[in-house]
């Protein structure tokens, strides 16, 4: 094991989540060790809205190797900058945090009671292992519901709600529970990491922590671009933005203190290539097809433009989504930041999002990332992102 990865591994298990290994065997893989065990770590370093701060260690301690500066804003935000005296300025974006819940009550009998951060499933929750971060180091814990046999009828064909599920921490009772949980500590449900066929993985937090795993490679791979004769013109600002799950006040202030001239933001989509999807409504789009290009009111129409030119020219397959409002990603605040920013949106398509086990193709990850390095190198201060 290398240094490196063993840094990683030693930040991930703050929290006492074992280590999984890839369920094939890595030399199938496309992704090389490094990058894979990055991306193993942030996923299963829980950062729930608000608590991110785990997970921007492992970010801000992986980047800073492809950056000239790294630093964090007050809101906790982590931006890597290459390039910083030229132009354009390109700010590449995803948010680090993860959905989670955030304790608001102990009983007397020791079970405790909580409340969402973010959009929680409460179907999806039930019998799922937790952890909770507390002043004494990580809790574990499982969301209790009454067994099937001891509901009434009519309870078994209705979803639970929050109210009716409890954190089981295995405490005796309140005083207990109190020594080791206080109100308002947060947590996460785990599931961890792991490889499937086919290239696709596994896993809790990939919405949206696959992002600033892309953030870090595209990074990565402007540092070591193979023509290096040709200097690298824009400013490139790399960003793990925080609280995106509850309204994104992250994107909007590290957008202002950036003031980008352009702006990709990088988030999961649905892909609807499962049963039970009416594709009329929610769209047509698959694991392994490629990145997600949103075109819309929300999207500079010649960063798009220049996005679909770069894929083609790369030879890197896409699909396109259209959307007629507001995205509800980071890229609604940062487009209206100061005079308005040229902004681009990238949806990296997921299978059962916000839930403690999401699946994604690592090979759309990793062409995204190919992707936004082609676009970020043919940037030239000449370009203007004005719509005509």
């Amino acid at each position: 094991m290398s240094r490196t990865t063993r840094i990683l591994t030693e930040q991930c298990c703050t929290y006492s989540i074992p280590q999984t290994k890839t369920a094939i065997d890595e030399g199938e893989l496309e992704l090389d060790k490094q990058s894979l065990d990055f991306l193993r770590c942030l996923v299963e370093t829980p950062s729930p809205s608000g608590f991110e701060q785990p997970a921007q260690r492992v970010f801000r301690d992986y980047v800073s190797r492809f950056a000239d500066t790294v630093s964090t804003d007050v809101l906790g935000t982590v931006t890597a900058v290459q390039n910083v005296e030229g132009r354009p300025r390109v700010m590449i974006a995803g948010h680090c945090d993860q959905i989670g819940f955030i304790i608001s009550h102990i009983s007397d009998e020791g079970f405790l009671y909580f409340r969402r951060i973010g959009g929680i499933d409460p179907t999806a929750c039930v019998s799922q292992r937790v952890v909770i971060d507390s002043k004494e180091g990580p809790v574990h814990g499982v969301v209790g519901r009454k067994a099937i046999h001891l509901q009434e009828p009519d309870d078994r064909t209705k979803a639970p709600t929050i109210e009716s599920l409890w954190i089981d921490i295995g405490a005796e009772n309140k005083a207990d529970a109190e020594k080791a949980v206080r109100l308002g500590d947060a947590g996460v449900f785990v599931q961890n990491f792991r490889v499937l066929r086919d290239n696709r993985a596994v896993s809790m937090a990939f919405d949206n922590k696959m992002a600033i795993w892309i953030v870090a490679e595209t990074m990565r791979l402007l540092k070591e671009r193979p023509d290096r004769t040709q200097k690298l013109q824009a400013a490139v600002y790399g960003v793990a933005t925080v609280q995106e799950e509850i309204g994104g006040p992250g994107a909007s202030a590290s957008s202002f203190n950036i003031d980008p001239d352009i702006a990709i933001v990088i988030d999961v989509g649905h892909a609807t290539d499962h049963p039970g999807v009416e594709k009329t409504k929610a769209g047509d789009y698959s694991l392994d097809k490629g990145p997600i290009l949103s075109r819309g009111a929300n999207v500079n129409p010649v960063v798009f433009d220049r996005l679909c030119e770069c894929a083609e020219d790369v030879k890197i397959s896409y699909q396109t989504e259209a959307i007629g409002g507001r995205s509800a990603t980071d890229a609604d605040p940062i487009q209206g930041s100061r005079s308005g920013v040229a902004v681009g949106l990238i949806h990296v398509p997921l299978r059962y999002m916000h839930t403690p086990s999401e699946m994604i193709s690592l090979t759309d990850m990793e062409n995204t990332a190919k992707l936004l390095a082609e676009f970020v190198s043919r940037l030239n201060p000449q370009i203007s992102f004005v719509p005509e």
